[in-house]
């Protein structure tokens, strides 16, 4: 969907992509990111918070999805009130640290093959990370059939089995991924048994995906691409999904909703998608404002 200050005569569409959207109106009640990669937006930690805050976004789940992203995530949270971490392998990492990463996809560059005990390993220090305080959740993980290939699934698998195990022992919320991959990341909660909390972030499912999530009480996240034109089936699942399981996220930078689709997103854009969400729901702003917020906190426990 294009800005609502579209291109003038023969500038191109794209001449704002890189521009910051405008800070939205703020919000009256005030609400929480519940997924966003600020290590991967431009700026500092401190300039993001005041910016999301200015706004009525006063809380922002930081999102670890490797590593050096996760340990990152966790000294944040310690450094600053209005952040909380999660810790985990994206379900994309898991089959770069057991088959390598020859082209340097990731943000670790190129990496050698490291067999299934890299990966126990590194799903160890997870663990440990997951114990700390500040972290209120585990995640990113599940399962991603768009950009890993049948090669990576048994450790994609593997990799999301052992953060179920680690949520539910840590006693943190379980926070899926879930890329293409619908029916086996609910056959796998199901086999290991899911965590008390559970939310699917930047919930991709449809309606009747919702009314399953929803009898197994796991929270549905909404992220900006609610607001794209191509996503009706999202729109369908968010009118089904029962107000008490509904969070909102930015997935910054990733996301960006419309009118600002293309463009950096980051936390003080979620006023955007609240009120997006609040017309599909047909519910006062206020109302789903003070609903979320109550949800985020119950899921992270803060």
């Amino acid at each position: 969907m294009a800005s609502n200050n579209g291109p003038v005569s023969g500038e191109r569409k794209n001449d704002t992509k890189d521009v910051p959207p405008p800070l939205p109106a703020p919000l009256a009640v005030p609400v929480a990111d519940s997924h966003t990669h600020l290590d991967m937006q431009g700026g500092t930690v401190e300039e993001a918070l005041a910016k999301a805050a200015s706004v009525g976004v006063t809380t922002v789940i930081q999102v670890g999805c490797d590593l050096a992203g996760s340990r990152w995530a966790a000294e944040t949270a310690a450094a600053h009130e209005a952040v909380w971490a999660t810790v985990a392998l994206h379900p994309n990492e898991a089959p770069r640290i057991v088959h390598g990463d020859p082209d340097g996809w990731s943000r670790q560059g190129a990496r050698e093959p490291g067999g299934m005990p890299a990966l126990d390993a590194a799903l160890e220090e997870i663990d440990r990370l997951a114990a700390l305080p500040q972290v209120r959740g585990v995640g990113e993980t599940g399962l991603d059939y768009f950009r890993t290939g049948p090669e990576g699934m048994a450790a994609q698998e593997y990799s999301f089995r052992r953060h179920i195990e680690i949520a539910k022992r840590q006693g943190k919320a379980l926070v899926i991924h879930d890329r293409e991959a619908h029916d086996d990341v609910l056959r796998v909660l199901a086999e290991e048994g899911a965590p008390e909390r559970v939310v699917f972030h930047c919930y991709s499912g449809d309606a009747a995906m919702a009314k399953v999530c929803a009898e197994a009480g796991y929270y549905m996240s909404f992220a900006g691409n609610v607001t794209f034109k191509n996503a009706q089936h999202l729109r369908d699942a968010l009118a089904v999904a029962p107000l008490d399981l509904i969070l909102v996220e930015t997935d910054a930078p990733f996301l960006t909703p419309a009118p600002y689709r293309g463009r950096p997103n980051a936390p003080y854009l979620i006023p955007v998608t609240l009120r997006a969400m609040a017309e599909v729901k047909d519910i006062a702003e206020d109302a789903l404002a003070t609903a979320v917020a109550a949800n985020t906190a119950r899921v992270f426990g803060y």
